[in-house]
């Protein structure tokens, strides 16, 4: 199936391209990017224009920045082609929700994809938790943000999330493994004086009964990346690392294989697209809602790239 990439930055190049390439369900066909694009692919300057010149291609992925994703989304939706969405899908929950929307009118699949949920371990994870008693839930999501965001200040204007767009692939994990649904009680956000968005989070979560969840956020991370959730249980610690990647359970490492985070992502694009479904899971963005409308702001030092 042909396929066009929209929006040729890292994400795009580090991820999206191998995959494509090692996929035998999709062809990249055709970029849209104001750069250029990639060598020896077709590239068109605007999605309208892609659209218009390749009735042919069914299938787009979209990778821009949240801000602008959903004029792209819906221009693709309305000319009838199937959209997968980098993460976080959206800017805003209500734009997922009409973008859900509009693909089941319009018959096409829209797939908001959350990367870290197809990390090794995760899919295990889940399993073994489906039948335990969970008595606590601690996550550290901790990174530099000038190793991963150099730069790139999209991340820190208004719908650029902030420490939430590494964060939320620690939600996106969270709400895949847990066996019931927890909600947000409270938050504290640390915003440098100069951004709109936050480089540190730290927040509580209860399922409204026993369990407490507890997770710290922090952009200022050095010496290493810290991805880590750990889930206290009747049946002993789990614990998901290296952003899911590794699992143990116990002092036991499972050892879990895994074709890659974004190999199977577009596996599971291709098979949407063939049942004829959409996965528009916004539970992860609605975290991150809630914690800029229950959270404690908090001025830190200026922040410079």
């Amino acid at each position: 199936m042909p396929v066009a990439i929209v929006g040729v930055g890292k994400i795009a190049r580090d991820e999206h391209v191998p995959a494509i390439a090692a996929d035998p369900s999709f062809d990249l066909a055709a970029t849209v990017s104001r750069s250029g694009g990639l060598e020896g692919v077709e590239n068109h300057e605007t999605l309208d224009a892609l659209l218009q010149a390749r009735p042919d291609i069914p299938a787009v992925s979209l990778c821009m920045p949240p801000q602008v994703r959903f004029k792209a989304a819906r221009a693709a939706i309305a000319a009838g082609r199937h959209v997968m969405l980098e993460k976080p899908p959206g800017a805003s929950v209500s734009e997922v929700l009409t973008l859900d929307r509009l693909a089941r009118r319009a018959g096409v699949t829209l797939y908001a994809s959350w990367h870290s949920r197809a990390a090794a371990g995760v899919a295990m994870a889940q399993a073994w938790l489906a039948d335990k008693r969970l008595t606590s839930v601690r996550i550290d999501w901790k990174e530099d943000v000038r190793k991963w965001h150099p730069g790139q200040d999209w991340v820190w204007q208004p719908g650029g999330l902030g420490v939430f767009d590494p964060g939320i692939n620690a939600l996106s994990i969270l709400t895949a493994i847990l066996p019931a649904p927890v909600h947000l009680t409270e938050a504290q956000l640390s915003f440098p004086e100069n951004r709109d968005t936050p480089i540190a989070a730290e927040l509580t979560f209860t399922d409204g009964a026993d369990l407490t969840v507890a997770a710290a956020f922090d952009w200022r991370q050095e010496g290493g990346e810290i991805w880590q959730i750990e889930v206290e249980t009747d049946a002993g610690t789990l614990r998901l690392t290296e952003g899911g990647a590794r699992l143990a359970i116990g002092d036991a490492d499972q050892g879990v294989a895994s074709p890659g985070e974004y190999p199977a992502l577009y596996s599971h694009f291709a098979s949407l697209i063939a049942q004829g479904a959409s996965d528009v899971d916004a539970s992860p963005l609605i975290h991150v809602a809630d914690a800029f409308m229950l959270g404690r702001r908090i001025a830190v030092d200026p922040f410079h790239d």
